[in-house]
């Protein structure tokens, strides 16, 4: 069973709060934007991934390469220490936000594409119903 690793940085990217999730697994790595209003406490922040977990929209995966754990246990407070304080996201992770608002993006472009479509043959249904309506003469 392959393992999956999350990791939640929470920053001030003015004027809001931003929590930005990443998970790796498979090698692959995916990253979730979430917009907090006023600073979250610990409590909130564990209180909204647990409720909302599952409706978060993660970014097409990017290869990521995973380094194994340290043994060391000096080794590993350093890097604890290191990674709290640590403030903003690794570029992997701005790629993946990236490379989702580029899908949301082309989305956006179908669905609006559709609807003007759409409306012009609405428009031209009607204007075609009028000339056949004058034609009979009523």
């Amino acid at each position: 069973m392959d393992k999956g690793i999350g990791n939640l940085t929470v920053f001030f990217e003015d004027p809001f709060w931003v929590g930005v999730w990443e998970r790796v697994e498979d090698g692959r790595l995916m990253v979730c934007k979430i917009t907090f209003g006023a600073e979250p406490r610990d409590a909130e922040v564990y209180a909204f991934l647990l409720e909302n977990y599952r409706r978060l929209q993660f970014s097409p995966p990017v290869e990521a390469v995973l380094r194994p754990a340290a043994g060391n246990p000096k080794r590993r407070q350093r890097a604890a220490r290191k990674a709290t304080g640590q403030s903003g996201v690794g570029t992997k992770a701005q790629q993946a936000l990236q490379l989702q608002r580029e899908a949301q993006k082309t989305q956006r472009r179908e669905a609006s594409r559709v609807q003007r479509e759409a409306e012009k043959q609405r428009q031209f249904q009607q204007k075609q119903q009028k000339r056949r309506e004058k034609r009979r003469g009523h």
